[in-house]
């Protein structure tokens, strides 16, 4: 891990400081809030209900195969079984696997093919493959969300372009931002990826009561992001448990929902009990050299039971921008953003990064469930105390009238239930 002097080196026009993103949380609810997409949910009675849209659905995602890859096949199918994938949304290609890395030329080619087949709907990728996870000085994720520009790559340990994504409200990445984050299903055989792909489903509004872990290691030059984790808790505080540790590694916990850490190597993940949806990643060199690191890969992190993690592909040198911020990711994810929203949205600089894990994991998603004739019980988490507004319709198009009905939401988890027949037209819920 090479070390650069001035962690708050301008990144460039166009960069967001994640010196102010992180001050700017509260903010950043309020725009999203502001532009949630309401969708019907599924179902009779329930289809009358509309809630926010607050992350990607299967209908979202497209997923890349090499058919030149039995294991790719093989994830491929599994993938789009359990996630009810769309057939339209499968992409099917065919180069030679088992490399680590694709050449710039070849891999312009198949992100031309990739272009032609995806459906102008989808918003992200699941990559169902381990290798290649690079493309020259890129990750594959990168490359596939940005394509390829060396201005996503380091020279001489400095910056790179910064993401229009960073910190983002979107919830269309495309049409917003131009791009679509990738993630990869990574895994070193079938059943590894599998029970990741299945930890991911389990995850679904799921509402773990898990902790977070923010490690200050004695690794200085790996440490970097320490500087950020008090603030990372005030932010937080009430929404998520969080624990600040002075020392290498934790181990023998079974509420590991948040592991955020500095090392080349992380020791005793064997003894950790990680939630559905677990968010983890260390923050070193070569993380996500995934078959072929000298250090710690990140897959290690999926292994040993987490949903999704980020590690970099070539030398970035100790950039904070490079790696995720902690307090991004997990406020996205309180807002109920998918596991590929909120780590990508978390990363400055992430040319070089390459994203693992199953896209699709949202624990945090609302939920409502008919508990009886007209009466429903919502399961929401909130990042901020705030108010929970109904309104009413005779047409689903609106016009929506505000009711006198309203509750209160705190941080966290929250459960409220009231009553709606179908004889009473259609009822929207904002927060």
């Amino acid at each position: 891990m090479t070390v650069v002097n001035d962690q708050t080196a301008p990144c460039g026009v166009g960069c967001k400081s994640p010196f102010s993103a992180i001050k700017l949380l509260v903010s950043s609810a309020i725009a999203l809030l502001v532009i949630l997409v309401f969708v019907p949910l599924r179902a009779d009675a329930q289809a009358r209900i509309q809630l926010p849209r607050t992350g990607l659905k299967s209908d979202d995602i497209a997923v890349i195969v090499n058919d030149n890859d039995p294991l790719s096949r093989q994830i491929g199918r599994y993938y789009q079984k359990v996630r009810h994938i769309p057939a339209g949304n499968m992409i099917h290609l065919q180069f030679p696997s088992s490399r680590n890395t694709l050449p710039r030329d070849e891999f312009k080619q198949l992100k031309a093919e990739i272009d032609r087949k995806t459906p102008a709907h989808v918003q992200a990728y699941a990559v169902a493959w381990t290798l290649p996870y690079r493309v020259d000085c890129m990750s594959l994720t990168s490359a596939l969300a940005f394509g390829f520009d060396e201005n996503y790559c380091s020279a001489s340990c400095g910056p790179t372009q910064s993401s229009r994504y960073f910190n983002s409200p979107s919830l269309d990445p495309v049409s917003d931002h131009n791009l679509r984050p990738a993630m990869m299903l990574a895994g070193t055989d079938f059943e590894q990826v599998k029970a990741l792909i299945d930890r991911g489903v389990a995850a679904d509004h799921s509402f773990p009561d898990g902790r977070a872990y923010l490690m200050i290691t004695p690794d200085t030059a790996r440490n970097v992001r320490a500087n950020y984790f008090e603030l990372t808790a005030k932010e937080l505080a009430g929404v998520f448990p969080i624990e600040i540790l002075e020392t290498e590694a934790i181990s023998d916990r079974d509420d590991v929902l948040f592991y955020f850490t500095g090392l080349s190597r992380v020791p005793q993940l064997d003894t950790l009990d990680f939630l559905p949806g677990a968010l983890a990643d260390h923050l070193t060199s070569a993380g996500g050299q995934l078959t072929d690191s000298s250090q710690m890969s990140s897959l290690r992190w999926l292994e040993a039971g987490a949903t999704a993690s980020y590690g970099t592909v070539v030398e970035p040198c100790n950039h904070m921008q490079k790696f995720p911020f902690p307090a991004i990711a997990m406020f996205h994810y309180a807002l109920g953003a998918s596991a590929i929203e909120a780590y990508w949205k978390s990363v400055a600089w992430p040319g070089e990064g390459v994203f693992v894990g199953e896209p699709l994991a949202q624990p945090f998603a609302p939920d409502l469930r008919r508990i009886r004739d007209g009466q429903f019980e919502l399961h929401v988490f909130s990042p901020r105390d705030g108010p929970l507004r109904f309104e009413q319709s005779r047409s689903a198009a609106g016009p929506y009238k505000p009711l006198a009905q309203q509750s209160r939401l705190r941080r966290g988890p929250n459960t409220v239930r009231f009553k709606f027949a179908e004889t009473q037209g259609y009822l929207r819920l904002r927060w």
